[in-house]
């Protein structure tokens, strides 16, 4: 053993020897102080230093593995080296402290960095180990009491290895991009082993458990950071009794609930960051009491109740954000807050999302040292006071989506150290102050949806050197975007340009290289796409929308696949023509609506493995649909193919797991029958196949899709009687329409039962039909926008296009048909319905009274059947109905007056000979009284009413697209009309032409 010991210390020695004969400073082994570390501990640090690239960043690091140098004299003590501690006693390293020193490379299993076994601390956080893993060699470091490695880009799976270190106090690893996990072993392991933990920080770790209950016996527990952790589960509330704890960050993990118990008056917390959490309940009063409480986060969390009173003893206070819950008060208004003005030392405050009004607060200037202040999305009114400009200090403003009136005042830009401004949403007017220059630290200028006006000239943005996002979209400006200045060092990351009467594309951005996020839409941009525009960012952009312009092709045919890195494309409603462009395979969302496209689907479509919004409707698309568009229901959640020229067969090959949750592909020439395979598709909520060649039976087996609530098989060859269900099903269909095809028999009572969603007047907050194109992770200060549901449906007798479906509506259109016999008193239960359209059937006898409990009703049409006797006296109840037509049939006896019913005309009952009274010339022999006018008996006391508006809106950063829908308390006489925008011709010639027939 000495012999081997002796050849080791020997082999050290000639490695020093020769290392100092290579290098032009020597360290002098004769030198009267001779160097404190180790030979083979200072060998290690070289080894160490060796395997990476120091990689200096525009964050300022600091790379102080570069005083690692042999040198004579004291140079050669690694002891003296930056960042690295020896033990005063035993010369050997203990500590190293490599936290931000510009390193990068991968931390390998055979690094030498664990041979300096007597670390008891290190921190390699701040760096970048590009995505490597941590290894299990870290477990040699057995006498580590503190292990920082996080904000270092590691990846995969913690290695069990950790757990040998079971002398560690601390333990960092958080915020490594998301991609390290701690599965197996997992976080209860971790919890059983290192039972001496006073910091364990693990933010964006993927745990995706629970917490265990035995970290609650964590005693000496200080500082626990779990955000972003997936957590799921109750949270173990005896984490918040434990006697030292001091910080405590369970943000952004939604899975996880709980509530806040009664705190000890001896609580030692500081912090409490709850925010994007499932927690909730009430807020009990003893947290306002909390000594040494700093910061309180409970951001967008379910919280209620009353705030309490005792808050305004929370004196210590630095950052209070109680955003986006459900807090009662006795009174809305802002100014209810005004305790908040008693904080003094308060630096960050958020009072998002409370739905409060009023204007801006006087109290908030009692702040002095605010540097963030949100008030973001309430119902505030009135200016923005210019003495806001006296709190020196705000870095942060966010006034984003209130009622906010009146110009943007001009001492706002002397806030000097002023880096992010969120006006949009608003109803500012006037022009952007010219003084926005002398904002040297402004880095967010967030304006757009508001009403300011004039020209702007995008030099002057040019001169914020440290601007990255930029949005004017959405007002009335005119963009002056030719100038000649150095603009080499301004990188935009998102730019907001939507709306600002751009003619074509800016040349400034032939230099933008790290956008992620550029929305050029709704302007007047002509002609192709030029090839520069193709090359801006390839490696980097994320979003582009250049919808709702005149642009007619791509320069280049290999255009949109230079954009490596894309997931939004959005080129609806322009005038391209040709084939259709395939995008990049990392697309996820590809809208190119509204264009004059010609020719067939290529198969290649079929191997974007990513896409899960693909909208190729109302263009001249021809050709058989690809059989493999069934393989991409792995990803593929929205469908829209509707006006185009498809025949052939609908694919079939939907797997299991399929993902569609729309599939619309109406006004084509499809032929063929309803693959059962979407059977499959179980998260289906609109099917729509109007207007095909179909040939089938009514396709019962869809009852099993639970979430399916409009089913549109409109104008095609259905056929057959309407068979029963041979299980409960449909109970969340809202709009059904089988018009216009060949169904026989009677109308199908069994269905009218299990449409329940029909059964209840839906007065909630209205809300509209579609999925969120946000993807799971996106960049700050970005819209991807919504993609919104949307059909074509008869109302009225006019064919509308529904450019938003609201929630809240309910049809069944079964007209032209061959349905025969009796109107089934059952449909009277159906209290939700809006429209019901039985017209051009064979349906007789008597109209149903129990029909006078269709209390929403606004469109009711019988017309064109042989339905005989009285139209019940009951049905004036109906105060909501604005449109009933019982022409054509073979009704007798005086018509209904009061309510309502005074206001249709005559055309809505000729046909029946036997009818008579006002509005028809025939009188009847003897005129009973008119009926009084019913009162309303539902338990709402409130009627609702939809005013029907199509309103055509661009899309963009805070637009929405669509049909707009009111929905407001009316009187019982009012009158309801229909204003339509943007019909086709050919509709509008329809409606007329019906209009002169009756």
């Amino acid at each position: 053993m000495e012999s081997s010991s002796s050849s080791s210390s020997s082999v050290y020695l000639l490695w020093i020897l020769l290392l100092c004969h290579l290098i032009p400073f020597t360290c002098s082994l004769n030198s009267s102080s001779q160097p404190r570390c180790h030979d083979y501990e200072r060998s290690a640090l070289l080894q160490f230093k060796q395997s990476f690239i120091i990689h200096k960043t525009s964050n300022g690091c600091d790379p102080k593995v570069e005083s690692w140098k042999l040198v004579d004299g004291e140079r050669c003590d690694c002891c003296s080296w930056d960042g690295v501690e020896c033990d005063e006693e035993t010369n050997h390293v203990i500590g190293l402290h490599l936290e931000n020193s510009c390193l990068y490379g991968s931390l390998n299993s055979n690094s030498t960095l664990f041979h300096l076994v007597h670390l008891q601390s290190l921190n390699l956080a701040n760096n970048n180990f590009n995505f490597s893993q941590i290894p299990y060699q870290i477990g040699r470091l057995s006498r580590l009491t503190h292990l920082d490695i996080s904000y270092s880009i590691l990846s995969d799976q913690i290695p069990q290895q950790i757990f040998n270190l079971t002398k560690l106090i601390s333990l960092k690893l958080s915020n490594n991009f998301n991609t390290q996990k701690l599965h197996k072993p997992n976080f209860e392991d971790l919890v059983q082993h290192l039972t001496n933990l006073k910091v364990l920080h693990l933010s964006s770790v993927d745990i995706s458990s629970r917490l265990p209950q035995l970290l609650a016996n964590y005693s000496s527990l200080q500082s626990l950071h779990l955000s972003g952790c997936k957590l799921q589960g109750d949270f173990p509330v005896g984490i918040f009794q434990l006697p030292n704890l001091k910080i405590l960050d369970l943000s952004r993990n939604q899975d996880l609930k709980g509530f806040l118990p009664p705190f000890q008056l001896k609580s030692l917390l500081k912090s409490l960051i709850l925010s994007a959490t499932n927690f909730g309940g009430e807020l009990h009063s003893s947290l306002g009491n909390l000594p040494y409480l700093k910061k309180l986060d409970i951001f967008y969390c379910n919280f209620t109740g009353q705030i309490p009173y005792s808050f305004s003893n929370l004196s210590k206070l630095v950052h209070l954000d109680l955003s986006f819950n459900y807090f009662s008060f006795h009174s809305p208004s802002i100014s209810s807050f005004s305790w908040v003005g008693n904080l003094t030392k308060l630096k960050a405050l958020g009072l998002a999302g409370l739905n409060l009004n009023g204007e801006i607060p006087s109290w908030l200037m009692n702040l002095s040292q605010l540097s963030l202040v949100n008030l973001g999305s309430n119902q505030l009114t009135g200016p923005i006071p210019s003495s806001l400009a006296n709190l020196s200090q705000l870095e942060v403003i966010y006034f984003w989506n209130n009622q906010l009136s009146g110009q943007i005042p001009f001492e706002i830009y002397s806030l000097s150290s002023l880096s992010e401004l969120v006006l949009s949403s608003n109803q500012l007017q006037g022009s952007i102050p010219s003084n926005v220059s002398q904002l040297k630290s402004l880095q967010v200028l967030e304006l757009h949806s508001n009403n300011l006006v004039g020209l702007v000239e995008m030099r002057e943005f040019f001169q914020l050197k440290k601007l990255t996002i930029l949005t004017l979209s959405f007002n009335s400006l005119t963009l002056v975007t030719e100038f000649s200045i150095n603009h080499s060092n301004l990188y935009f990351g998102v730019l907001g340009l939507a709306s600002c009467n751009l003619t074509s594309f800016p040349s400034f951005l032939d230099n933008q290289d790290l956008l992620l996020f550029l929305d050029l839409s709704s302007n007047n941009i002509q002609g192709k796409i030029p090839s520069w525009m193709c090359s801006i960012s390839a490696n980097s952009l994320d979003y582009l929308n250049l919808s709702h312009n005149l642009l007619t092709g791509f320069e280049n045919d290999i255009c949109l696949t230079q954009w490596t890195k894309i997931r939004t494309l959005d080129l609806r409603s322009n005038r391209l023509h040709g084939s259709l462009p395939l995008p990049p395979s990392s697309t996820s969302s590809y809208l190119i609506s509204y264009n004059n496209l010609v020719g067939e689907l290529p198969v290649e479509l079929c191997s974007l493995s990513s896409l899960e919004t693909l909208d190729l409707s109302f263009n001249n698309l021809s050709g058989r649909l690809p059989h493999c568009l069934g393989n991409m229901s792995d990803s593929l959640s929205l469908l829209d193919l509707r006006r185009n020229n498809f025949n052939g067969n609908i694919p079939s090959a939907w797997r299991s797991g399929c993902k569609l949750r729309m599939i619309s592909i109406s006004y084509n020439q499809l032929q063929g029958q309803v693959p059962r395979s979407l059977a499959k598709c179980s998260s289906l909520e609109l099917i729509d196949f109007g207007n095909n060649h179909i040939l089938d039976r009514f396709p019962s087996w869809l009852g099993n899709l639970k979430d399916l609530r409009i089913l549109i098989l409109r104008s095609n060859g259905f056929y057959d009687v309407l068979e029963k269900p041979k299980t409960k099903g449909f109970s969340n269909l809202r709009i059904i329409d089988l018009s216009h095809n060949s169904f026989t028999g009677k109308l199908p009572s069994m269905y009218f039962e299990m449409w329940d969603a029909m059964k209840v007047i839906n007065s909630s907050h209205m809300t509209y039909m579609g999925d969120s194109m946000q993807p799971s992770w996106y960049y700050v200060f970005t819209y991807y926008g919504q993609y919104d549901y949307s059909m074509i449906l008869y109302n009225k007798g006019l064919e509308l296009e529904y450019r938003k479906i609201p929630d809240i509506l309910t049809a069944i259109d079964f007209s032209y048909n061959k349905f025969e016999g009796e109107i089934p008193d059952m449909i009277g239960n159906l209290q939700g319905l809006y429209l019901l359209n039985l017209s051009n059937n064979l349906l007789n006898g008597h109209i149903p009274s129990s029909l006078q409990n269709l209390k929403a009703i606004e469109c009711l049409d019988l017309s064109r059947n042989m339905l005989s006797g009285n139209i019940p006296p009951e049905l004036t109840k109906l105060t909501s109905l604005s449109s009933f037509n019982v022409s054509y049939n073979q009704l007798e006896g005086p018509i209904p007056r009061g309510n309502q019913f005074n206001t249709f005309e005559r055309n809505q009952y000729e046909g029946n000979w036997g009818l008579c009274g006002a509005p028809l010339e025939k009188k009847c022999e003897e005129s009973p009284p008119e009926p009084p006018n019913f009162v309303e008996d539902d338990d709402t006391g409130i009627e609702f009413k939809l005013e029907w508006m199509i309103v055509l809106m661009g899309f963009g950063i805070g637009f929405i697209i669509g049909v707009g829908v009111g929905h407001k308390v009316t009187s019982k006489k009012q009158n309801w009309f229909i204003k339509s925008f943007g019909k086709e011709e050919r509709t509008r010639q329809r409606g007329k032409n019906r209009r002169n027939r009756n």
